[in-house]
């Protein structure tokens, strides 16, 4: 499932307006429904981010994956319920009537799901806790950074991670000045984890100056990427792959500059240009 969003895309030279496909990401809140000594009971055990389409196939997955469910036919029955909602017109929740509370482990659901987050969306509990506390925009106008440091960045990070080269399996998080060089930088298996440590260590340091940074991760873009950058109150986030409906949107929202795709002589910018230099 995709749609269109106006992008500015550079390449070679030459800045164009044009429409491009992006994936949609939306949360599904996900919650089963059992009996317990005569008494139906309903939680809510995860929201996990997603492209729309085959819910159902996710969410029987999911359960059988985390040893909620033994067997597909201890599932009675999987329900969207709730209003459509979003530009899309989705319905982001879905209910699974389990037909016996013998057949699952309460307190192991309680304990893994219902207390603890394995990773920062998916562990909330409810959809309206993924709106954003934050408030305040960021400032437009800083940092200004080259179209020549965009294409540059993604090399610049590679040839400074440690594990990368060796394994070629490891993602990293850059913090950069607006110069081009490397203030701090993480790696990780989780695009998350590495910027999650990137972050962790810059705030420890006291080295987070959003007027002069900004922050190139491998991969792609998705909404929990742009959200952590988001609290930093940096203002530019560079990724080598393609981000997502809701990376854009969020990143229009709090008017963070967004560029994916980038390569040798092009990158596109899918939010907020004016903090890049396009022109010589």
């Amino acid at each position: 499932m995709n749609s269109k969003y106006k992008i500015l895309k550079y390449k070679s030279q030459i800045t164009n307006k044009i429409e491009d496909l992006i994936s949609i990401e939306e949360p599904l809140e996900i919650s089963i429904r059992f009996k317990n000594q005569k008494k139906w009971i309903e939680n809510i055990i995860s929201i996990t981010m997603r492209t729309p389409g085959n819910d159902e196939d996710l969410v029987r997955g999911f359960l059988f994956n985390e040893r909620i469910i033994e067997k597909n036919e201890f599932i009675e029955k999987i329900e969207c319920v709730g209003e459509t909602v979003g530009k899309y017109n989705l319905k982001n929740k879905i209910i699974v009537t389990l037909n016996n509370s013998e057949n699952i482990d309460i307190d192991k659901i309680k304990r893994n799901f219902l207390t603890n987050s394995s990773c920062g969306v998916c562990g909330k509990t409810s959809l309206d806790s993924l709106e954003i506390i934050k408030k305040d925009k960021i400032l437009k106008s800083l940092p200004k950074i080259t179209k020549e440091l965009i294409i540059k960045s993604p090399k610049i990070l590679r040839d400074n991670q440690s594990e990368f080269s060796k394994t070629g399996g490891i993602h990293a998080s850059g913090l950069f000045s607006s110069n081009g060089e490397i203030v701090s930088i993480r790696e990780d298996v989780g695009r998350h984890n590495a910027l999650d440590k990137l972050i962790g260590y810059s705030l420890n340091k006291g080295i987070l100056n959003p007027a002069s940074q900004f922050i190139a991760c491998s991969g792609r873009l998705n909404f929990e990427l742009v959200q952590k950058v988001l609290m930093t109150n940096i203002g530019i986030l560079i990724g080598v792959g393609a981000p997502t409906s809701l990376a854009i949107d969020l990143a229009n929202k709090f008017d963070i500059t967004l560029v994916g795709f980038v390569k040798d002589d092009s990158f596109n910018i899918y939010s907020n240009e004016d903090r890049v230099l396009l022109k010589n």
